[in-house]
C-alpha cells in the first residue's frame, strides 16, 4: 500500500462578505472561529472548526453568487439528524428544499448559501 502524501485536506471557500457567511458556518453548521484576520477593520479570512473538519473563509471580490465562468464548489454533508439539520437551517432563514429519498439510496435536501455555493445533506435512505 501507497503511503498518502497528505493527512488532511482543509477546503478555501470564497466569499463576498464573511460577516454574513459565517451566520451559515456557525450559527448554521455549529463551526467555531478559531482564528481570523482582518483589514482595517474587514474581516478577511477565518479558520473554522468543527471536531476534526476544518475550513478556511476567505473574502473574495465581487458581489455573492457564483463568479461568471465558474461552478463555484459542492459541498456534501453526512449530519447526525437530517430533519433537524434542516429545521435548524430553516429557521436561520436559509432556503432549505424538501427532503427527497434518491433512487441511488440517499435521502437529502439541498441549499445554496449566501455566497452561491451548493451544498446537499444527506444520509442513507434506511438510516
Amino acid at each position: 500500500m501507497v503511503e498518502p502524501l497528505v493527512s488532511s485536506c482543509i477546503p478555501i471557500i470564497p466569499c463576498a462578505d464573511l460577516a454574513k457567511s459565517l451566520r451559515f458556518w456557525v450559527d448554521g453548521l455549529g463551526f467555531g472561529v478559531e482564528s481570523e484576520m482582518r483589514d482595517e477593520g474587514r474581516l478577511t479570512f477565518c479558520m473554522l472548526r468543527s471536531g476534526s473538519l476544518r475550513f478556511m473563509l476567505n473574502r473574495r471580490g465581487g458581489d455573492a453568487g457564483t463568479p461568471a465562468g465558474g461552478e463555484g464548489i459542492r459541498l456534501y454533508w453526512a449530519p447526525a439528524d437530517l430533519v433537524e439539520a434542516r429545521q435548524r437551517l430553516q429557521s436561520l432563514g436559509f432556503d432549505a428544499s424538501d427532503i427527497v429519498e434518491r433512487d441511488y439510496g440517499q435521502t437529502e435536501f439541498f441549499l445554496t448559501d449566501v455566497d452561491g455555493h451548493s451544498h446537499c445533506f444527506g444520509v442513507p435512505t434506511n438510516a
